[in-house]
């Protein structure tokens, strides 16, 4: 039986990316009891419980505070934590448990596009909105930076919660690119150069493959290596 563990309230501070990856890794498995190669998404519930323990495995590789990394408040994320992994321990200073999340203006406008287009209720689609808009702010792929295993995840994600905002997306442009575009046609602006995306030099950047490897799922094989006490060689993950 998956042991009671407390979890960490601090991010990793590791430089490096292979003790980031293992770290984040070792989270989402202290959060769920498995490996994220390993979880079963076929339904809604085990889907969501997936995608908020990939996002929070993910802010714990980027040093600091796990909850602003993540978006949430320190008391948000504890609720959060009761709610869709009661196995684990909470214990954190009450002074972190009552950090706010100092949004910026950046972050404030995803979360409210997103909140304003919301297509499930209850409070992991206002986790989620403000999950994702601080994510949206870091240098990957959103995908990747959400610490979900493909961009396909993503699609599943905000076509779940956010239908109607996903559905304005007829021609699979990039999610973040997406989400500013919006933004400037909600408010009267034109992002695009050209009126046909055909014509535009930047066409990669909106509609580029995004393939890559997951930031937290890695190598399921390397990382059971490790546990089982085998040394990795150097091949990052």
């Amino acid at each position: 039986m998956f042991q009671t563990k407390i979890f960490p309230f601090m991010a990793d501070s590791s430089t490096d990316a292979t003790s980031q990856a293992h770290h984040a890794t070792n989270t989402y498995r202290l959060l769920t009891g498995m490996y994220p190669a390993e979880a079963d998404t076929s339904s809604d519930s085990n889907f969501d419980r997936h995608a908020l323990a990939s996002i929070l495995a993910a802010a714990t590789m980027d040093g600091g505070s796990v909850p602003e990394k993540a978006g949430v408040s320190g008391h948000e994320l504890s609720v959060l934590l009761e709610q869709y992994f009661p196995a684990i321990e909470i214990k954190a200073e009450k002074q972190l448990l009552n950090v706010k999340c100092n949004e910026d203006e950046e972050v404030a406008m995803v979360s409210d596009l997103l909140l304003r287009q919301r297509s499930t209720e209850g409070n992991v689609g206002r986790w989620l909105a403000a999950m994702i808009a601080r994510r949206a702010i870091e240098a990957n792929h959103l995908w990747e930076d959400l610490g979900l295993r493909d961009r396909g995840e993503l699609s599943r994600l905000l076509t779940r919660h956010f239908a109607p905002l996903a559905a304005r997306n007829i021609n699979n442009m990039r999610w973040k690119r997406f989400f500013y575009r919006m933004l400037c046609e909600d408010d009267g602006l034109v992002m695009c150069t050209t009126p046909v995306c055909a014509q535009c030099n930047d066409f990669n950047v909106c509609f580029g493959t995004e393939s890559g490897e997951s930031r937290v799922a890695g190598h399921p094989r390397d990382f059971l290596r490790q546990a089982s006490g085998e040394v990795l060689d150097d091949r990052p993950i």
